[in-house]
């Protein structure tokens, strides 16, 4: 099954058509929903736990995550596949919106298969066109990179953790989490 996703996201990435530099010019900021999506919890606090997840090509382990509603989960993060991958805490219909912003990344050669360009990520850090991909729900990681996230799941929304690298998602890279109440 894991060969499965790694030949459909093989794929995916040789079939992306590059987006119009209309869109890349018209496309705003680019944030992982802050301040224009239901609330998705709070960055930071003292965790009660920590999780582990590795990220493969195309796939998490775990899959599923079981959160109690109010509990602050550190995110220990490892890329153990070939590719650049994210971790995003967001809702799905965030993820589907973030997907653009990702593929333009990708098209302006910020976001490699396997190499991230954070110098040129940087420089649009407060522009109208901000993609420095820096926001606290989400790690953007090269390969065999290991990196933290502390949240706090104070929110009624339904989360999903989620790669929105181009194709990645489409491929099945997407997590969920059971938040308790």
């Amino acid at each position: 099954m894991n060969t499965l996703k790694i030949a459909a996201f093989a794929v995916l990435i040789s079939g992306i058509a590059p987006v119009s530099l209309t869109l890349a010019a018209g496309s705003g900021n680019h944030s992982h929903g802050h301040g224009k999506t239901p609330e998705i919890g709070t960055h930071g606090g003292a965790p009660s736990r920590t999780i582990n997840v590795t990220m493969y090509d195309n796939y998490y382990e775990p899959e599923n995550i079981s959160i109690a509603h109010g509990e602050t989960v550190k995110f220990v993060v490892t890329n153990a596949g070939s590719f650049v991958h994210e971790f995003n805490i967001n809702t799905p219909d965030e993820h589907a919106s973030h997907g653009p912003h990702m593929q333009m990344m990708f098209d302006m050669g910020m976001i490699e298969p396997d190499k991230i360009n954070r110098a040129a990520m940087a420089a649009t850090k407060g522009s109208d066109h901000d993609m420095a991909h820096d926001e606290p729900n989400s790690l953007l990681m090269e390969p065999g990179e290991t990196a933290e996230v502390v949240w706090t799941f104070n929110t009624k929304s339904e989360l999903e953790f989620a790669c929105n690298i181009p194709g990645h998602y489409d491929s099945g890279m997407a997590g969920s989490f059971a938040i308790g109440h």
